[in-house]
């Protein structure tokens, strides 16, 4: 299967973008972590009066979890029926032959290096996805910063994780 060239996907980016933004989509940026609350407050049947953070999201926490599960379904019909690449696996082949089999291993170290990224977006005033892709379309500082610190770090981690020495 031919792949799409890599300007391709900026220009189908920059639509997806403009749509958000636009009055005509959400009239708002694009981000993932909003859903996280809003539906814990469906869930656990919180008062957003109480709650004055789920008043605040009410609107964009309903659309980010269609999106979210929009992109989850999108990402397995692709898969599945168009590139048939799908396999599951709870250990993928880089983690096995750099590191180990071990599946608790994998868990624990996806879990703890999600979690410290997290809290830099969430000091950094956002989420992974936000920053990413709304905060550096509109050249918002904390979303280069966020950016530059987070490929500093996947170099480093690469680096560490590969065991690359420099020739």
């Amino acid at each position: 299967m031919n792949r799409l060239p890599w300007w391709m996907g900026g220009i189908l980016m920059s639509g997806l973008l403009l749509l958000t933004f636009s009055t005509f989509g959400a009239d708002r940026p694009i981000g993932a972590s909003t859903y996280v609350p809003y539906f814990a407050g469906i869930i656990f049947d919180l008062d957003p009066e109480k709650y004055g953070y789920l008043k605040h999201i009410a609107n964009s926490g309903a659309w980010e979890g269609v999106m979210l599960f929009g992109a989850l379904l999108g990402g397995f019909v692709t898969s599945v029926f168009i590139t048939k690449s799908f396999r599951f696996s709870l250990i993928p082949t880089g983690w096995k032959k750099y590191k180990n089999n071990s599946v608790l291993s994998r868990l624990l170290w996806s879990f703890f290096s999600g979690f410290i990224m997290i809290i830099g977006a969430r000091m950094a005033g956002g989420c992974t996805s936000g920053h990413f892709m709304s905060g550096m379309s509109q050249m918002a500082v904390s979303s280069m910063i966020f950016g530059g610190v987070v490929l500093v770090v996947v170099i480093i981690t690469g680096r560490l994780f590969y065991n690359v020495k420099e020739k």
